[in-house]
Formats: structure tokens, sequence, C-alpha cells
């Protein structure tokens, strides 16, 4: 076989080859659109449910928030000021983020977040209630799914008071960019500790994770391994400071919180006249004059750090649960702090 003809043949094979990749990369990408279509499908069949959810759902959880904005009203501030202690105490170290962002949007405005939220929530319900005349009148039940969300989008556009919601958008906006502002600073140190994790583990994971992904992942995909690797490093990074800085939060907020409980809650004992069984009989009105408090706040603050400790800063079940939107709270912070500061 001459030169020539060797290099025919390798071309040909290059050819057949390319080919083939060609294919499959066509069979991966109409496979792709199917399944596409699909989800699109099935979300479509899932807008008209999901709207009588929400418009069902709403009006229940603006009446729990009404009736425990109430409740929360009507307390004295020794109670106010004992639940807060124990949360802090308690949960301080899992939700650092919403507890430090709380003291900030005290001076950045909560009023006027709270004010915000009650005008969307006004809308939002004078619009579902709209919304359940237009179902009557319209005869809703009949339309397709596609042909219902066609029609709700477009009734809410009608309904909607533009300005208003956007006035209340805007203020929720500004309060929030002046939280993140003020945590960004706060946490700088853990930015800062996250980021040099992240690069400390650069080389050692090019030298022993890259050659295990590489043979793991095709051939066609290993573009994208720097940019796994890049993300991996960051994710363990910032895993690695997130959960150093809740730890030292949860030992400084124990402590605080745990004074905060002992002292108000002790205040609020007495004023109604509860001594536990004898165990507050001896103790004086005046704290500064015992100690009391104190003792209690050793207590209460180790009680408070192990029970994070055990628990690896995150709620137990089924307290995970009913926090569940505080740790999405916290979650969206952390995130606009890290995307705040550029990482």
């Amino acid at each position: 076989m001459t030169s020539e003809t060797a290099e025919k043949e390798a071309a040909k094979k290059s050819d057949s080859g390319s080919d083939s990749d060609s294919d499959s990369m066509a069979v991966q990408k109409e496979a792709l659109m199917k399944k596409t279509k699909l989800i699109a499908e099935n979300l479509e069949k899932l807008g008209k449910p999901a709207f009588e959810f929400f418009v069902a759902l709403l009006p229940m959880l603006l009446k729990i928030g009404n009736n425990l904005n109430n409740l929360w009203r009507k307390l004295d501030d020794h109670i106010v000021k004992s639940l807060l202690g124990f949360a802090f105490c308690f949960f301080g170290g899992m939700f650092p983020m919403v507890f430090a962002g709380t003291q900030a949007a005290e001076q950045a405005g909560r009023v006027l977040v709270i004010q915000s939220l009650q005008e969307l929530a006004t809308e939002a319900t004078r619009i579902v209630n709209e919304s359940k005349k237009d179902d009557d009148t319209s005869k809703t039940d009949l339309l397709s799914n596609q042909d219902y969300a066609k029609h709700k989008t477009l009734f809410v556009l009608q309904k909607m008071n533009p300005d208003k919601v956007q006035a209340a958008l805007n203020n929720i906006w500004k309060v929030w960019f002046a939280v993140i502002s003020v945590l960004v600073v706060q946490f700088a140190q853990t930015i800062q500790m996250a980021n040099s994790i992240a690069e400390f583990l650069k080389k050692p994971t090019e030298s022993y994770a890259k050659p295990v992904v590489v043979a793991m992942i095709p051939p066609e995909y290993h573009q994208w391994i720097p940019v796994l690797m890049t993300w991996t490093c960051k994710t363990v990074g910032m895993t690695l400071a997130w959960t150093l800085a809740s730890i030292k939060v949860a030992f400084a907020s124990s402590m605080q919180g745990g004074l905060m409980l002992s002292r108000h809650g002790i205040t609020a004992l007495k004023a109604r006249n509860i001594d536990l069984g004898g165990m507050l009989a001896n103790v004086k009105d005046d704290l500064s004059a015992t100690k009391a408090d104190e003792y209690a706040a050793y207590g209460f603050a180790a009680a408070g750090f192990l029970f994070q400790l055990y628990n690896r800063m995150n709620p137990p079940f089924p307290l995970n649960i009913v926090l569940f939107p505080f740790t999405m709270a916290e979650w969206a912070l952390r995130y606009g702090v890290m995307k705040a500061s550029g990482q």
C-alpha cells in the first residue's frame, strides 16, 4: 500500500468518524427537543390547577399572616424580647444571614418593606376576588389549558394597578440593596475565606480529581471539565467558609440570646406571679441585684450552642418544614451577598 493510498484510507475513516459524531449529535438534539416539548406540555397541563390552587391558598396565607401580626402586636415587650432571645440562642447559627439582615433592615427601612408587602397583598387579594367573579361570567372551566392560561394572564394585566405594584417593588428593592450592602461588609471575612479555600483546592483538584473526571465524562463533553472543576472548588470553599462562620455566629448568638431570654423571661414570669414551683420565689425584681439571670443565661447559652452543633447548623425535623421559608431566605441572602461581592 502506497503512502497516497494510506492517506486516502485515513481520510475516509476520519470522514466516517465525523459523520457518525454529527449523526450522534443530531440524535441527541432531537431527543432533547422531544423532551423539552414534553416538559412544556406537562407544564401547560399544570397551569390551570396551579392557578386555581394559588387562588385558594393566597387568602388563607394572608389570613394567617394577619392573625400572627395581630398576636405579635398584643404581646408585651418582655415576651417579645424573650422570644427573640430564644430564636437567637437556639437558631442564630442556623440563620446567620437572616438575623443579620433583619438587624440591617431595621435601620434600612423595615417598616417601609412591611407597608409595601401589605399593599401587594391588598392588590393580590383584590385581583383574586375579581378572578373568582370572572370564572362565573366567562365560564373559564370550559376553556382549554392553553386558552385558560392566556385568558388569566391578560385578565391579571387588565386588573392590576401597575403604579401601585411598581412603587411597592421599588421600595422592597431599595431596602434589599441596602441590606445586601451591609451584609457584604459584615461578612467580607467569610467571603475572603471562601475565595482562599477555593484557590487552595485548585492544584490538588487538577492533580487528583481531574483525571478521574476525564475518565468518567465522554470526550465530547471534556470542554466542560475546567468549568466543573472551578465551580466544585468554589462550592467546597463557600460551604466550608459559611460553616465556620455559622459556628462562630452560633457561639456569639447563643450567649446574646441566652442573656435576653433569661432576663426578659424572668421579668415576664414575675410580672404574672409565676415562680416555676418556687424557683423564682427568692429572685428580686431588680435583676441587677441578683445573679439568677446570669446563671440561667449560662445554661441557655450552653444548651443553645450544643443544640446547633448537634444538628449540624440545620433545623431538625419537623422544624425544618416549619422554618423552610427562613431557610430559603438564608440562601437568598447568601447568594445575594456572594453575587454583590463579585463571586
